[in-house]
């Protein structure tokens, strides 16, 4: 038997699988009435209905800041833990719960999902989604590996769906000034993006309790998925902030952070993605139960410019943001010709070059004020116009992403064609970047060329 045909898709879901629903009926999906509704019209007067998969920390903000419009009913909330998605149909009486996703998928009163499991999930559930006609709301990351980047963008585009990344500092006025300042061209050409996240765990890490048994209610194997199974340890599901120590989980802290802080040049300087990648870092200080780096340096280089990436949780020297008492810091350096730009999250300043500097006033601006990360994208379920985050916009920082972490791990740089869409001249990278989902699962291989 071929790997393929051991593979459980969604439509071998629907011709085999009887499921328990989670009010406690027997529903086969094959014969609900809802099958094979397809997605439905949403008219200016319609409610939009929308269904959580992952009711954890950021789910539960991501759904909150949904619910909160009054043109939006939550209709469904999917958790393979039973406690944790009880307690937030609790908040919700119009919302019935689900132990599977794809029985959610299968609902023809979901119009949209907000996809917030852990990131290993992502890429199946998000062309599942897109299959089934629904829009589409995805936590960061986006994606572990470079194929699975590809694959989302390739189905959102094939089945037409609306699609916004969980990267909500791209909805802050503080980026939108800096975007306004690059592009103005004030600065001069840009040379070299600084990008960085630094915090200080200290040698304990995040602890290192033993392994365990999984808690009742936690289907372990479902919540693994695709990924390869391992022993439950109970920091890997305490929180996304321990699980970025696990990397089959979530990649590490640069997939972790670094959505967030190199939007911002991405989207200034309209890049596309890196030509060459180069990244080095591993694990020297920590002795906790996870298996991440606690250092990594990346190289990214485009047709016009060098960016870079320093990720630390074992010193948390900031530079122009902080030193001394351990915190969380992050900053992005924009080097130019006239000057240097620097920001964070919430502010930013310029330092001249001498005198080349002719014009220290910003720009008038220009970029209107975001209504929210999330009703932008509520706002664009009815208007069918793709939110400024979506995912063909974002795919390029998922790629860029993940081609780093394979240059870690081949220990060295990566070449990539942007006309081909693949790993030049390394037979080997270019095979490792498809993932190899764990049995009954499949990676969706149909939607990478």
């Amino acid at each position: 038997m071929t790997q393929t045909s051991r593979c459980v898709s969604r439509r071998t879901f629907l011709r085999q699988a009887t499921w328990l629903g989670a009010a406690g009926m027997t529903a086969t999906l094959a014969r609900s009435p809802h099958a094979a509704a397809g997605p439905r019209r949403v008219s200016a007067n319609d409610r939009l209905q929308i269904g959580l998969i992952g009711a954890g920390g950021m789910g539960q903000g991501n759904l909150a800041n949904c619910a909160a419009h009054a043109d939006v009913v939550v209709t469904a909330v999917c958790d393979v833990w039973q406690e944790r998605r009880e307690a937030v149909c609790a908040q919700y009486p119009t919302a019935k719960p689900y132990a599977d996703y794809r029985a959610v998928l299968e609902r023809g009163d979901v119009d949209a999902v907000i996809i917030a499991t852990p990131p290993h999930w992502h890429c199946r559930m998000a062309v599942d989604a897109c299959e089934a006609g629904k829009d589409l709301y995805i936590q960061k990351p986006m994606s572990l590996h470079v194929a699975e980047s590809l694959a989302i963008r390739n189905a959102v585009a094939k089945h037409g769906r609306i699609s916004q990344i969980g990267t909500q500092i791209h909805a802050g006025e503080n980026y939108r000034r800096v975007v306004e300042r690059i592009r103005s061209g004030q600065l001069g050409p840009v040379s070299v993006v600084r990008t960085f996240n630094v915090m200080n765990q200290g040698p304990e890490g995040i602890g290192n309790p033993p392994n365990c048994d999984p808690p009742p209610g936690l289907d372990w194997n479902q919540w693994v998925g695709p990924a390869p199974l391992q022993p439950y340890n109970p920091l890997i599901t305490r929180s996304a902030y321990e699980n970025c120590s696990f990397m089959n989980f979530s990649g590490g802290w640069t997939p972790g952070m670094a959505p967030h802080i190199i939007d911002l040049p991405f989207w200034a300087l309209e890049l596309g993605v890196p030509i060459r990648t180069s990244c080095t870092g591993g694990r020297h200080i920590l002795q906790d139960a996870g298996d991440a780096p606690d250092v990594q340096e990346v190289v990214w280089e485009f047709p016009t410019l060098v960016m870079t990436w320093s990720m630390s949780v074992v010193n948390s020297f900031g530079f122009d943001f902080g030193r001394g008492e351990p915190a969380r810091r992050l900053g992005i350096y924009f080097h130019a010709v006239n000057g240097t730009l620097f920001a964070d999250y919430g502010m930013h300043q310029v330092v001249p070059e001498g005198d080349r500097l002719k014009d220290t006033q910003p720009p008038p601006p220009s970029i209107a004020p975001s209504p929210g990360h999330e009703r932008e994208w509520l706002d664009c379920l009815r208007t069918r116009e793709q939110p400024s985050c979506c995912v063909d916009y974002h795919y390029r920082i998922d790629l860029a992403i993940n081609l780093a972490n394979l240059a870690m791990r081949l220990r060295r740089d990566l070449r990539w064609d942007p006309a081909g869409e693949c790993i030049a001249d390394d037979a080997e990278a270019a095979r490792l970047t498809q993932p190899e989902y764990r049995q009954p699962w499949c990676f969706p291989a149909e939607y990478v060329a």
